[in-house]
């Protein structure tokens, strides 16, 4: 099962996030055969958040890995989205042709409201997605938004994955590749 998890950053958190830098780099090593895509959100150079999209076998082991993460259970982050998530790319970001230099990169979240939208990735932009797919309830019944990584030349660019009017709302966050420099 994948599952989308984004940890959002508490303000005022960054000296602590430096400080555990490589125990969060050493707990993703332990998950990185099951990473699908990593990485943080940032507001220019302030990291606001972390991404990651990662093969787990239940809702009971994604829970385990988003709030035994270092980063978590030091404070750093204000709250978490934990959602079954499914791959519609089919592959990983390494995987990605643009590879991991050049370009903006940005997280794209369309929450939704009513009828499943944005199930098929948009075939004018494969070529710049990342990584892309539908937010599942924990049964992955219920449609409950879509979440992409997007190459995109600027913010107002990359929201155009989504369709504006499926979503209650869509938020785009600057994203760069994670793992260790």
């Amino acid at each position: 099962m994948e599952f989308f998890c984004y940890h959002r950053d508490r303000p005022g958190s960054a000296a602590l996030r430096e400080k555990l830098v490589e125990e969060h780099w050493s707990y993703m090593d332990r998950y990185a055969a099951q990473l699908i895509a990593r990485g943080p959100t940032l507001d220019g150079d302030t990291a606001t958040g972390s991404v990651h999209i990662i093969d787990l076998p239940d809702p009971g082991a994604a829970r385990a890995f988003a709030f035994d993460e270092p980063n978590y259970q030091a404070g750093v982050y204000r709250d978490v989205m934990l959602r079954r998530w499914h791959n519609l790319l089919g592959r990983t970001m390494w995987d990605f042709p643009g590879g991991r230099e050049g370009g903006n990169r940005y997280l794209v979240l369309g929450l939704g409201t009513g009828q499943a939208a944005d199930l098929v990735p948009p075939t004018d932009r494969r070529d710049e997605l990342i990584a892309y797919g539908p937010l599942l309830s924990d049964d992955g019944a219920t449609w409950l938004g879509t979440a992409a990584l997007v190459r995109a030349p600027d913010l107002d660019t990359a929201r155009t994955v989504l369709a504006p009017d499926r979503h209650s709302g869509i938020e785009v966050h600057e994203w760069v590749f994670g793992g260790r420099r």
